[in-house]
């Protein structure tokens, strides 16, 4: 087939260009950063696009087969109009952008859900939230909805904490909450939380790419969630640290979080606090999701876990660090 990638300059679509390009996949690359940026000259054509600044047509004498749209503002902090601009309107712009006889797979966030919702797995009938924590939860909720109303065949994969070699937000911005010696978290480790692997991700996008299969939401993590205590240890062991690990109750990080995102806010820091009440809502809660609907419908199989990545992901970042001092 021949398929158009968005975002395909970050760690998303970057790994989904590289697996659809050695599937036998022609593929047309869009990114904001210029050509320079793309790593996969080799594998696909690239073309610079700010999905931001509108639609664009896709420059292809062929038909577009499918479209797997990566392209996004992830982070739990920034501008409310930079969120519009990409997350929302972007979104339209990419669904306007190729004919309507293209497959659309629109990936998005488990964010999405209500983080008051009652314990237990999270499945895809789940309902929004009501009162979005950021722009970010708030302009991918209406991505979703704008991929829902366009009528396309499409699927809307939603993923929680995607990680993997290359990952350059979650995992490090986790490490960087270490002080004296010790890893700050919130709430008491015991509560589980499903993470994503990115092979297990490109896996799902792949499936969901086959002739005739089927169409919808789907969550998608890897197959065991687990407690957050065992992860945050199993992460710095990875990396050679001591598994120390100290806990700030929810009670007492939530309006602290209330209070430094009213501070930060008020002087327009550029970067986010180092505790927000969106990171307490991932991180004190379960978030586990349920994917049996994707494994009985698009036959999703996951096979990486953290027990083998995280050191994958220790010996990616050590040599990326060796690469910057050399």
């Amino acid at each position: 087939m021949l398929i158009a990638v968005t975002g395909a300059t970050g760690f998303v679509g970057g790994r989904v260009v590289a697996s659809l390009a050695h599937g036998g996949h022609d593929v047309l690359a869009f990114g904001r950063r210029p050509r320079p940026a793309f790593q996969h000259a080799d594998l696909a054509e690239y073309m610079p696009w700010d999905i931001a600044q509108g639609p664009r047509p896709a420059l292809s004498s062929r038909p577009i087969d499918a479209v797997v749209h990566c392209a996004g503002t992830v982070t739990d902090w920034g501008p409310a109009a930079e969120f519009e601009a990409v997350n929302a309107r972007g979104t339209e712009a990419v669904l306007s952008s190729f004919r309507s006889e293209a497959r659309f797979i629109h990936i998005s966030t488990s964010s999405v859900y209500d983080h008051r919702r009652p314990a237990g797995p999270i499945v895809e009938m789940a309902a929004y939230a009501r009162r979005p924590l950021n722009g970010y939860v708030r302009t991918k909720i209406l991505a979703e909805q704008a991929v829902m109303r366009s009528g396309r065949q499409a699927v809307i994969l939603r993923p929680h904490a995607i990680y993997g070699p290359g990952e350059t937000k979650l995992l490090p911005r986790l490490l960087a909450a270490r002080r004296f010696g010790r890893l700050l978290a919130v709430g008491d480790g015991h509560n589980r939380i499903s993470l994503t692997h990115i092979d297990n991700l490109v896996q799902v996008i792949e499936r969901a790419l086959e002739p005739n299969a089927p169409t919808g939401v789907f969550n998608v993590a890897d197959s065991d969630a687990e407690r957050l205590g065992v992860l945050l240890r199993a992460l710095l062991l990875a990396f050679g640290l001591p598994p120390e690990v100290l806990y700030l109750p929810r009670g007492a990080a939530w309006p602290i979080a209330w209070i430094l995102e009213s501070a930060f806010a008020a002087a327009r820091a550029s970067r986010p606090p180092l505790l927000s009440r969106y990171v307490v809502s991932q991180l004190a809660s379960d978030s586990v999701l349920d994917i049996r609907r994707a494994q009985r419908m698009l036959g999703y199989q996951p096979t990486r876990s953290y027990r083998d990545a995280f050191p994958e992901v220790a010996r990616a970042a050590a040599t990326y660090a060796a690469t910057k001092l050399a």
